[in-house]
């Protein structure tokens, strides 16, 4: 090993302080305006409130529905009679126009009514037409029992299914949860929510 020589006459002097304070003080500040520029880039809190949702499904009576807003964007929540949910269940999903379920609770799979609804009860949906986004009319509308969009005449079933018109694709199901019964959570927590509480009957 190679002895390093020291100049032991050699003291710290004011200049060798000067250089390292700034260049600690450069450190630090560059480190807080980093820090800064990252975190102004997260959602405001009046944003990360609006984020998620809860509704007490409880009140909705039976083959009864609202609308709801989330993210600024209308859902349906519909409390489906017994009738409904058989009509849905008897669709063979080879005849339909679009055969995903478009849930994002449980990813890529059959366009079933099983695959709709977390509980059979209860229908939770984007209410906005999938062909240009009006918001078709629900309480039982149209050729299938379901929504209908008057605008350029989509059909969708009970399961919010399309099954007649121009719109492409299903009606998406949000990302919800049960947290307790008769209330639900649509929101990004959700999942994590519905992994300790109520899952549904």
């Amino acid at each position: 090993m190679t002895d390093v020589a020291v100049d032991p006459g050699h003291e710290p002097t004011r200049r060798d302080f000067i250089h390292i304070a700034t260049g600690a003080v450069a450190a630090v500040g560059g480190g807080l305006s980093t820090w800064a520029f990252i975190d102004q880039m997260n959602p405001a809190a009046d944003t990360r409130a609006l984020a998620s949702t809860e509704v007490d499904v409880s009140a909705i009576p039976e083959g009864g529905e609202i609308k709801i807003m989330w993210r600024g964007r209308p859902q349906f929540v519909r409390h489906r009679t017994a009738a409904n949910i058989e009509a849905a269940r008897a669709v063979d999903v080879a005849q339909l126009k679009d055969r995903q379920a478009r849930n994002t609770n449980i990813g890529d799979a059959p366009a079933t009514d099983e695959n709709r609804a977390l509980d059979p009860k209860y229908l939770i949906m984007g209410a906005s037409c999938t062909h240009l986004g009006c918001v078709p009319l629900g309480d039982g509308q149209g050729d299938y029992g379901g929504w209908f969009c008057p605008c350029h005449g989509s059909h969708y079933d009970t399961a919010g299914r399309i099954r007649k018109g121009p719109a492409p694709e299903n009606l998406p199901i949000p990302d919800y949860a049960f947290i307790r019964e008769g209330v639900i959570k649509i929101g990004l927590s959700a999942a994590e929510e519905s992994n300790a509480g109520w899952t549904g009957a």
